[in-house]
């Protein structure tokens, strides 16, 4: 059986790639537990600046999960419970990945896929990509884990929606309700996603890192404590500040170190 979940590494930059394109990469209960792994793992990887999401293939991000799988794995409240709990996890590990995450989507997005690439920071589609949450067919909820970064992302509103109708709807309504950050022709996904990525790579790791714990803390009410706010100017003293602002003045390109 092959690996339904592939890890490619060139340098700094992590793809995880959901592999199983005769399926339009449908995702499975063990897909679902070993992307919560990997995700977790190479989170704690500090030699990784950012991380590329994929579905294998051009056909498809992912279309959510197998519904083959369901008169086994999901069939009642109990068999829903435990696979929930192994979604929530793996949703959580998106959510406090350190490192920035690049959804780079082709084809059909919806569903879990949708719920994944809407736990990425940066999502990058092709002009004919697809998206939507038809569960109402399914007579199927998205529990709150699942719900939460497609309501962070874009609102109440948006969000309601996109479930109440379960409409699949293309690229250029996606980018006007906030899902997609950027649409380019269906040949130049893949450069665009790692030119991002790129991007990414070329600033301040802990940067990056501060900016989305920043983010992240910020989307709680609560006030933040006296070493949250000091934390804020914990990057002055980096190595990797001293590098950045000597290399403007000197009008060279930084080497950041990540310390």
């Amino acid at each position: 059986m092959p690996d339904t979940i592939l890890i490619e590494r060139v340098g700094p930059i992590a793809t995880v790639v959901l592999n199983r394109p005769e399926k339009l990469n449908a995702l499975t209960k063990p897909m679902w537990q070993r992307l919560g792994d990997v995700i977790a793992e190479l989170s704690a990887d500090d030699a990784l600046r950012c991380l590329v999401l994929r579905g294998a293939g051009d056909k498809a991000f992912a279309p959510g999960n197998d519904i083959s799988e369901f008169e086994n794995e999901r069939a009642n409240v109990e068999q829903a419970r435990a696979y929930g709990a192994i979604m929530r996890r793996t949703l959580a590990a998106f959510e406090h990945c350190r490192h920035p995450m690049v959804a780079l989507i082709k084809g059909i997005c919806v569903g879990g896929g949708l719920e994944i690439a809407a736990n990425c920071d940066l999502r990058i589609c092709g002009e004919s990509s697809r998206f939507g949450v038809p569960i109402n067919k399914l007579g199927l909820v998205m529990a709150h884990a699942e719900l939460r970064g497609l309501l962070n992302l874009v609102g109440r509103a948006t969000a309601l929606e996109i479930l109440l109708e379960g409409r699949i709807f293309g690229a250029h309504e996606a980018k006007e309700k906030g899902l997609i950050t950027r649409i380019v022709p269906d040949d130049k996904v893949e450069e665009e996603a790692y030119a991002t990525a790129q991007r990414i790579v070329d600033g301040a790791p802990l940067v990056a890192r501060w900016h989305k714990k920043f983010a992240e803390r910020l989307s709680d009410p609560a006030p933040l404590t006296e070493a949250e706010v000091d934390e804020g100017f914990t990057c002055f003293g980096t190595e990797d500040f001293q590098i950045g602002y000597r290399a403007f003045l000197k009008k060279v390109k930084p080497d950041f170190k990540g310390r």
